[in-house]
């Protein structure tokens, strides 16, 4: 018999009016051709379009005055091609040109989906039975840029689940670039993304062991002003954007986590941030902190990351290297397993791989754990989220496409002290789109990135045909004995 799956009566659907403020810039001759208007206008008018403009923006963003501050300052060496002293600029003559290189960006307009969740650092002032929970969405705007939006959710004893309302404002993070590169490492990222190998070997000739961003800056600016082929200084900047691939942001404290998002900032990832997959990671001394595996894709190229938070305030995100550290549908295990890391992968986009470490950020040695073998994954089997830890081993929620290229979700138990050891799968499905649920961006889809045990109950958050997010829950007890039964047959 199949197991008793609850939907639960709610769904969290997109808001296209979450909107933010992004630098909107055409190129060098426009940009010029657009400052040069605006200083020749006068002060008044200038004013005159400046103070309705703030006031109607100000109900739309939190600080609409230092965002088109930051773009106009953004502009400084075009100013100074122009002969223009920037800063004799009067204040609303720098709104003013900020305001024609800004422009709004709707994050969920065109999809919202693929959630995660996890245990709130904040835990306070709940009733016996309840728990807070963050839930992570990819968010899918204009020209199918993914970021990653939150959302602060509430169960009960009863296992009723209530999601805040999201705030009415979204703010981007304050970038801090101090990370301290590793030169070995750093150039081996560079030669699997391609980059001229005759570039990376004067740089790494040129740069200490250890070395800091603005040192790479330094170095790749002046080789830069050697060449006089186009395609070779692109060369160069594609180093500093895998550079600008290692970097920390940070949140102001007076943001609710709906106001949150994580939007690309690297080049590496400008086509996107997809499916984080948090988990909650017990560290050897008890201490807790939150990682996400995510997929950082450039428009052709695949690039696994990694970001680390406390507190979801302040967040460092940094690659994945190494054999294991390829393709999609990286997990990672929510503590160490006989003292390495351990991870859930799909390196070749088809089956699943376990892989062990000894640094969080370098993955070696991948090895097969599960092909598809059943009817309804014969396309591919991937994981849904880190494994949950049981007393009966490690439950992973996987998914499966098959016919149609449908989308459904299995489950799988594998040995707790030995997770390449699988104990059981699910001969069928745990869940599969029903008639409410196969329409949408992309029909016939359902996928999770996470899910948490509350009250020894399952609580699964999955996309809905990528356009809503739902949740369903199921008995863990009676999950659990179906695996094993189904293990044994």
């Amino acid at each position: 018999m199949r197991l008793s799956i609850e939907r639960k009566p709610i769904r969290v659907n997109p808001d296209p009016k979450r909107v933010i403020a992004r630098f909107f810039f055409n190129g060098n001759d426009r940009a010029k051709e657009v400052i040069q208007r605006v200083m020749e206008i006068s002060e008044e008018i200038a004013f005159g379009i400046v103070s309705p403009l703030l006031q109607e923006y100000s109900k739309r963003h939190r600080n609409i005055t230092r965002v088109l501050n930051r773009h106009c300052s953004k502009l400084k060496p075009l100013f100074l091609e122009l002969n223009i002293d920037y800063d004799t600029l009067t204040v609303n003559r720098k709104l003013l040109i900020g305001s024609y290189f800004t422009h709004e960006y709707s994050i969920e307009s065109a999809a919202f989906f693929n959630p995660s969740i996890v245990e709130d650092p904040d835990q306070t002032e709940l009733e016996d039975g309840q728990r807070r929970v963050i839930i992570s969405f990819r968010a899918v705007g204009e020209g199918h840029i993914s970021s990653i939006t939150f959302r602060r959710g509430l169960i009960d004893k009863d296992n009723t689940i209530t999601i805040q309302p999201a705030g009415s404002y979204i703010d981007e993070a304050e970038i801090v670039r101090n990370a301290v590169y590793n030169k070995k490492l750093f150039f081996e990222k560079a030669a699997i993304t391609q980059i001229n190998i005759d570039v990376i070997s004067e740089l790494e000739s040129k740069l200490d062991h250890h070395f800091e961003y603005a040192s790479l800056r330094r170095i790749i600016i002046d080789s830069q002003r050697l060449q006089e082929s186009d395609m070779k200084k692109l060369e160069y900047d594609k180093v500093l954007w895998l550079a600008d691939s290692y970097y920390e942001i940070v949140f102001s404290l007076d943001t609710d986590i709906s106001d949150r998002v994580i939007f690309p900032i690297s080049e590496y990832e400008r086509k996107g941030i997809e499916d984080a997959r948090f988990v909650h990671f017990a560290n050897d001394d008890d201490s807790k902190v939150y990682y996400a595996t995510y997929t950082a894709y450039d428009g052709s190229l695949i690039m696994p990351k990694l970001l680390q938070t406390t507190d979801f305030y302040n967040f460092k995100i940094m690659p994945l290297y190494g054999a294991g550290a390829q393709n999609k549908n990286l997990a990672l295990f929510p503590r160490k397993i006989n003292g390495k890391f351990a991870m859930i992968s799909r390196i070749d986009g088809c089956n699943n791989y376990i892989m062990y470490a000894d640094k969080i950020n370098i993955w070696e040695k991948p090895v097969l754990l599960q092909h598809p073998t059943f009817t309804w994954e014969f396309v591919q089997i991937g994981n849904c989220g880190s494994p949950i830890e049981t007393k009966e081993g490690w439950l992973m929620i996987t998914h499966g496409v098959g016919p149609m290229r449908r989308y459904v979700l299995g489950a799988s138990l594998l040995k707790l002290d030995d997770p390449a050891v699988e104990i059981g799968r699910l001969k069928e499905p745990l869940l599969i789109p029903n008639s409410d649920e196969r329409e949408g961006y992309v029909p016939n889809v359902l996928y999770s990135c996470g899910a948490i045990v509350h009250n020894e109950k399952l609580i699964i958050p999955y996309g809905v045909s990528d356009s809503s997010t739902a949740f369903a829950e199921v008995s863990l007890q009676e999950l659990l004995d179906k695996l094993k039964e189904d293990g044994k047959s």
